[in-house]
């Protein structure tokens, strides 16, 4: 019998390519999961408020918050504290104020059952000692409504540019905070070092992102601009799943200031394949001016006579500053004046006729010729009348 032919022993798949192979079945076995199910909320659902039933017990512990106010503060604060007591004794917080030391401190109860209570107290005269008015702090005791306090008085050195980025955030007349807290849903109120936000999560988000970009000097138009286009782009059901970053505007960051120029600037001297002719050493020095070949005591003769010489004009130097001071200056050619002359004709017979004629006149009376001529016109008009 033909033996059969043996078969050829073919290379197994090496440890990288099994490996790809069963992360591929994985992919394909994997169910695949709807991601807007996962992000998306149904309409109209809210989460169940915190009642006494879900704590029947209350709290094991007394906890307490305590936060300083500024002196600036006292004043509505001391006006507005009963508010603040009444809106926390309805969730049994105990809320004080020490004038004294200034500073606020609130404590729960034992009749307190939601133990956020007093974070949320917490909060609240937080966002009291930075200048939010009551009316929009106590709306942190509502359970889908959230603050965030941005510190921003480290982000920048200068505090010139500091205050130029602040002024940024709040726009002219305020229509730039204006225009985030409409895209945000939030009540945002910048103070001093801080800026305070108040609202929804989501929204408080954006706002911190807005808030650090102006500080690291990016304009806040750019990020309203986003959120503009984000607002839009959230109200069609068809857009939720897919991705926005071709729609979102991508600006790039210019750099407009110019680069100084050095006082001193270094020229490049032309390339020239040839080196630079080599320095003379001291000994060609002399060799050109024949001292080689004079004698030690000739050449200290030399420099005693060079240093003579130079010594000798020093003192010239020296004795032409010091004759400077006796030299008088040169005086101004002196000015004849001319003597005025005393020596006048009077004309006596003039004053004496300007005097005459003075005395004759009245003040606002006419002069006698023109009184002749008048009196000679009425004497006409009457013989005309006869």
């Amino acid at each position: 019998m033909a033996a059969e032919p043996e078969e050829e022993a073919r290379p197994g798949p090496g440890p990288k390519r099994r490996e790809k192979q069963k992360n591929k079945n994985k992919k394909k076995a994997a169910p695949a999961v709807d991601e807007s199910e996962l992000l998306t909320v149904p309409d109209g659902w809210k989460e169940p408020a915190f009642t006494r039933e879900d704590n029947p017990r209350g709290l094991l512990e007394e906890s307490s918050f305590a936060t300083l106010f500024p002196k600036y503060r006292e004043a509505y604060l001391k006006e507005c504290w009963p508010l603040v007591q009444k809106a926390l004794g309805e969730h049994y917080v105990n809320a004080a104020l020490d004038l004294i030391e200034g500073s606020m401190t609130v404590t729960t109860t034992k009749k307190t059952f939601d133990p956020y209570a007093i974070i949320r107290a917490r909060d609240l005269i937080k966002l009291l000692a930075r200048s939010v008015p009551f009316e929009q702090a106590v709306r942190i005791l509502q359970d889908d409504v959230a603050c965030d306090i941005i510190k921003i008085g480290s982000l920048v050195r200068k505090r010139e540019t500091f205050i130029k980025r602040r002024a940024r955030l709040l726009g002219p007349k305020g229509s730039t905070l204006k225009a985030l807290e409409l895209l945000t849903n939030c009540y945002i109120m910048v103070q001093g070092n801080t800026v305070s936000a108040l609202g929804p999560f989501s929204g408080l988000k954006e706002v911190r992102k807005v808030v650090l970009d102006t500080m690291k000097n990016i304009h806040p138009i750019y990020n309203i601009k986003t959120l503009m286009i984000k607002r839009e782009l959230a109200k069609d059901p068809e857009l939720r799943t897919q991705s926005w970053e071709r729609f979102l505007p991508k600006f790039k960051r210019k750099n407009l200031k110019k680069r100084k120029e050095p006082k001193k600037k270094n020229t490049k001297k032309e390339y020239t394949p040839f080196p630079p002719p080599q320095p003379e050493s001291q000994v060609d020095k002399e060799l050109a001016s024949g001292e080689y070949f004079l004698k030690e005591r000739q050449k200290k003769r030399k420099q005693m006579e060079e240093i003579k010489a130079k010594q000798a004009d020093a003192v010239k130097r020296r004795q032409e500053e010091r004759n400077k001071a006796f030299i008088p200056p040169k005086e101004k050619p002196a000015v004849k004046t001319k003597k005025a002359s005393t020596e006048k004709k009077i004309d006596i017979e003039a004053i004496k006729e300007k005097v005459k004629n003075a005395k004759k006149k009245k003040l606002g009376a006419l002069p006698e010729e023109e009184v002749k001529l008048k009196m000679a016109a009425d004497e006409k008009k009457k013989k005309k009348k006869k």
